[in-house]
């Protein structure tokens, strides 16, 4: 999947936010949702996956969970959506769409505290609803 725009694409990440319930979009707080092409070698180091597994997203930041009373006067903050690896691996623009609303998802559920396993569970649970 080539030919979708940058403006495109981050109209679905828009929608993918949007998709989120009302009551969590409410609690989503100092946080930047942004668009890149590919992840910095730095965020590659950061996520410890292996060379050639494809990154989706990432979130950079202190989860709600532990944020203590000290927390204010900080940077947001960072959910970056990787528009390479999502457009590689959909075959169509109904794939991309889905695949940018559950790449949103996964990365705020990670802001709100959810460990990678946690989130990879309740993705399963998801699916398995929604098939």
């Amino acid at each position: 999947m080539e030919n979708i725009t940058d403006q495109e694409f981050e109209g679905l990440v828009e929608q993918g936010i949007e998709a989120i319930p009302k009551e969590f979009r409410e609690l989503i707080k100092n946080v930047a949702i942004v668009v890149a092409d590919e992840p910095t070698p730095e965020q590659l180091a950061k996520t410890g996956l292996r060379p050639g597994v494809a990154l989706f997203g990432l979130y950079e930041g202190v989860p709600q969970t532990v944020r203590g009373v000290g927390y204010s006067g900080v940077l947001p903050d960072k959910i970056t959506i990787f528009k390479r690896a999502i457009l590689e691996s959909c075959a169509s623009p109904a794939e991309v769409r889905e695949q940018v609303k559950e790449t949103v998802w996964h990365e705020l559920a990670h802001h709100f505290g959810s460990s990678e396993q946690r989130v990879r569970r309740a993705q399963t649970r998801r699916r398995a609803r929604h098939s």
